[in-house]
């Protein structure tokens, strides 16, 4: 036997134990309407993260994996959902006899056929190739939704309920909270099963695949056969992240394997990061959570979401987890730069978030100027009155804003002055 990696393990276990941990606060009771509102909000954006980390990392074993960019990744997703809900539905009417806790495993293996019969013609080409052909299978898919209502349901979807059989243990799976933590525990398995493959000769094959197929065939393997293989992995995971979706919401729609859907995995994914495997984690909870915050507070959260996808792209195309990687070798330098290189970061913060707060009052009180029927002319943002109809409130913002960009542009040079000390002391130290 090989020897027990007690890092990893530990590792492991801290993630468990942030699963099982993060609703812990919200499970006291309170009587506050209020706050009874927030925790079952938090709840449920805590389930959200737990199927969106599933579902991006099921797409990362296709991009970052083995290099292939898909464009339908959610048909996957859907159609493991669909095929779960249609089992919900068996068994509240006594024709099939499934514990919902397994139902995850019956949408991963739908995922997984789906993965076999799509696949089959998907991989059979690469790179951009690829991308169009799942693209159009995404499309057709989506449109066989509205031409066979009986097993899609239409425009409606397939609505069901996940109290069916007899509770176990009294696990009804009706409160919220028993939901998350059928979203946690298979979200922790899938987590591991997806990183154990990364450690398999197959994942370091497609890692090959991805950087050099050329190669990999010149030693003897099928770099189409290996795309596949692992296309049809993908899909099973997206499977089991469908079937989640589908006992936490209740109710399958088109939406759920249309081009919306892929493309919104594939946001999770680029800004998270593909090089390392926790950046599509990081980008899965990262966008769940700014989905739901944003679009709570205010219509304009596509727009914020949209200047933050571009922002990443143009200045950290890595992603986050590439950011936190660089940063790694800091660790080494000496305290006095890396307190250097800490201070030159809040400055820049400090600017970064005085232009933030300016182009924030700028675009709400141009959708209230838009929208004042519904939205109305005067509002107040951060605990600042605003009125549209106020020159002074445009002008405000706009100096605020102004003033961020210049202060940004005199905060850069302490950043660059201070990664230039870190670069020599580690280049010093290392001769």
């Amino acid at each position: 036997m090989g020897a027990v990696n007690v890092p990893r393990l530990a590792l492991w276990g801290a993630v468990a134990a942030v699963l099982i941990l993060a609703p812990v606060d919200l499970r006291h009771s309170v009587q506050a309407s209020s706050v009874v509102l927030h925790q079952s909000f938090a709840l449920s954006m805590l389930s959200q993260m737990g199927i969106a980390v599933i579902f991006a990392l099921s797409y990362n074993m296709l991009l970052g994996q083995t290099g292939e960019l898909s464009f339908g990744h959610a048909v996957y997703y859907g159609l493991g959902a669909y095929v779960v809900a249609h089992t919900l539905n068996a068994i509240a009417a006594h024709k099939l006899s499934l514990p919902v806790t397994l139902l995850p495993l019956v949408g991963g293996l739908a995922g997984l056929g789906f993965g076999i019969l799509f696949g089959y013609v998907t991989t059979r080409r690469s790179a951009t190739a690829f991308a169009m052909i799942s693209l159009g299978i995404g499309e057709m898919v989506a449109a066989c939704a509205l031409m066979f209502p009986a097993f899609f349901g239409g425009e409606g979807g397939i609505a069901t309920n996940r109290q069916v059989g007899h509770p176990v243990l009294g696990i009804s799976y009706g409160p919220q909270i028993q939901v998350y933590y059928l979203i946690a525990a298979w979200c922790l398995i899938s987590m591991i099963a997806m990183f154990a493959f990364t450690q398999t000769p197959l994942g370091r094959m497609a890692n090959a695949v991805r950087d050099n197929p050329e190669r990999v065939r010149f030693v003897g393997y099928n770099p189409t056969r290996v795309r596949y293989i692992v296309f049809c992995l993908s899909s099973f995971f997206a499977g089991i992240a469908g079937s989640l979706g589908a006992v936490n919401y209740e109710i399958v729609t088109a939406e759920n394997l249309g081009v919306v859907a892929s493309g919104n995995v594939l946001l999770m994914t680029f800004i998270g990061g593909v090089g390392q495997f926790y950046g599509p984690v990081i980008g899965a909870v990262l966008v769940s959570f700014l989905q739901s915050a944003l679009s709570s507070y205010t219509q304009a959260w596509q727009l914020y979401f949209g200047l933050f996808f571009v922002l990443m792209l143009m200045f950290a195309p890595g992603g986050i987890s590439s950011l936190i990687a660089l940063h790694a070798p800091v660790l080494r330098a000496r305290w006095t730069v890396q307190a250097w290189l800490l201070l030159a970061y809040l400055a820049a913060a400090a600017a970064a978030l005085v232009l933030i707060l300016g182009v924030i009052a700028l675009v709400e009180m141009t959708y209230h100027l838009k929208m004042a029927d519904q939205l109305g002319k005067a509002f107040k943002l951060f605990g600042v009155g605003l009125d549209t109809d106020r020159s002074g409130a445009w002008l405000g913002a706009a100096a605020v804003a102004l003033l961020g960009g210049v202060l940004l542009c005199f905060a850069v040079k302490p950043v660059r002055r201070a990664w230039a000390a870190v670069n020599a002391q580690l280049q010093g130290g290392g001769q």
